[in-house]
């Protein structure tokens, strides 16, 4: 009888085993379609012309501005003037990453994502995974010109470096006049209203990071793009001068900030800072032409904003230690030598202290944006993501009369995504009836059934029928093995 005991509990257990593996495969499958979607594409920040990409790091005084250079052109021509609050030292000048910039790009941007919707004809299995995943795995442990008439026009150069590809001055002025001459006479192309840029800056006593290719070196080491600039210095001002770059621009500026800060995310004091639209309902059909409707959706929110808010696009908690960083993600996520490249120096190697990170659009002109972006960081840890849906229909049977009632549904649903797609983007309702109509001819008993408008032919991406049949295994295994323990071991439970 002992052994007969044993070995029931051998084989009971066995089956549990068992079914508890049929039961995580199709529970992280359900939690998958039900929660998370799938990431379909991206809206980079490459999108938009006549844009700019700053990464920056704030740790109380302590500021890191890389500033990533996407000049066109002959790069004897290229000449950078950024005004900066202290003289810096020559060891707080590096050359960065520019593959950074596209990693926090691509992880950061906004997505689409797609859901399926499950069958009503068919049982369905609801196994919330979210305690269990919890338990699981939450302990789981220079040669520059600098002799012309500088002291007569004001101008003092502090300091001189070269680093990299470039031949960098830190310079001080006492009057933007002869600043701009003496930039002019030192070869720097600088636009002829810059004096009255310029002059803010100097009764603010700020300093100037200017900033040319040293063509020699450029040549000698065989540079085919410009290499980004990074500074760091410490200062209770913290902000981003931007009225300088819009001296010689030729229609509005797109800019991209991320930031990472210790604490939360990062906002704008003079400027307001606006959630971008988020998690939107849109057509199937918008799919191959995400980027053309992010764009057109970045347009409509800025007018609607009065062309003069700053535009929340992301933010996370994104420490190394943190769980999940997005819903979905479409990259791989920061790691610790992303954070020490950016200048991130509080986070240990193996993860400890938080880093938040934020991601900041700004579009701006001159009449919009009449000051430079001053920031402060906030203790809001709220994720946030510009995310937009697309939701595949149900396959399989539907003649039942809940699937009869999805279909009718569906069909409400679909106008509400036109509607949210015209609301978010202005574009004309092109294919709105037949999007809307396309599943009409399932539904039992419709009234001129047969008079329906043309479908028009979209291409749904398929994968969601497999629902079904994970569904039906779980059934069929657990009676299966209830008739086979109850037969097997019946004499010795008797």
């Amino acid at each position: 009888m002992g052994l007969n005991i044993n070995k029931l509990k051998i084989e009971i257990m066995n089956r549990i085993i068992w079914l508890f593996s049929l039961l995580i495969m199709f529970s992280v499958g359900q939690k998958a379609i039900a929660f998370c979607g799938f990431y379909v594409a991206k809206a980079g920040a490459t999108l938009f012309n006549n844009r700019s990409e700053v990464i920056l790091v704030r740790d109380g005084e302590r500021t890191v501005i890389t500033m990533s250079n996407d000049f066109k052109g002959n790069v004897k021509d290229f000449a950078m003037v950024v005004p900066v609050p202290v003289v810096l030292q020559e060891n707080q000048i590096r050359i960065a990453n520019r593959n950074l910039f596209a990693k926090l790009d691509e992880y950061s941007g906004p997505r689409l994502v797609e859901y399926y919707d499950s069958n009503p004809c068919m049982p369905v299995f609801e196994y919330d995974m979210e305690e269990v995943s919890k338990s699981l795995f939450s302990n789981i442990p220079m040669a520059m010109n600098a002799d012309m008439g500088s002291m007569e026009l004001g101008v003092t150069i502090e300091a001189q470096y070269q680093i990299g590809e470039y031949d960098i001055l830190i310079l001080s002025a006492k009057e933007s006049e002869g600043l701009k001459t003496w930039l002019i006479g030192n070869g720097y192309n600088i636009p002829a209203t810059a004096n009255e840029v310029l002059d803010p800056y100097i009764k603010s006593n700020m300093k100037f990071f200017v900033v040319k290719v040293n063509l020699e070196k450029s040549l000698e080491a065989g540079f085919d793009y410009l290499s980004p600039i990074q500074i760091e210095f410490n200062h209770d001002r913290f902000m981003l001068p931007i009225r300088l770059g819009m001296a010689n621009a030729n229609g509005a500026q797109d800019m991209v900030v991320y930031a990472f800060t210790r604490s939360g995310r990062i906002e704008t004091t003079n400027y307001r800072t606006v959630k971008i639209p988020t998690d939107r309902n849109i057509p199937l059909f918008v799919e191959p032409r995400f980027g053309p409707f992010y764009k057109a959706l970045f347009d409509k929110a800025y007018e609607s904003e009065g062309k003069n808010a700053v535009f929340l696009e992301y933010a996370w908690n994104v420490s190394p230690s943190w769980g999940v960083k997005c819903d979905p993600c479409v990259g791989n996520p920061p790691i610790f030598n992303d954070f020490t490249e950016a200048g991130v120096n509080w986070i240990d190697q193996w993860g400890g202290s938080t880093v938040f990170f934020t991601r900041l659009h700004v579009r701006y002109t001159r009449d919009k944006f009449p000051q430079d972006l001053f920031f402060q960081v906030t203790p809001n840890q709220e994720n946030f993501q510009g995310r937009y849906i697309l939701s595949n229909p149900a396959e399989g049977d539907l003649s039942c009369d809940a699937g009869q009632n999805y279909l009718k549904d569906l069909e409400m649903k679909r106008k509400r995504e036109i509607d949210e797609l015209v609301s978010l983007t202005g574009w004309e309702d092109r294919y709105g009836s037949n999007y809307v109509l396309q599943y009409s001819n399932q539904i039992k008993n419709r009234e001129k059934r047969n008079e329906l408008l043309p479908v028009v032919n979209i291409d749904l991406p398929r994968g969601g029928g497999g629902l079904g049949i994970w569904i039906w295994l779980l059934f069929a295994g657990l009676i299966t093995s209830a008739f086979y323990i109850a037969k097997r071991f019946r004499p010795v439970l008797a």
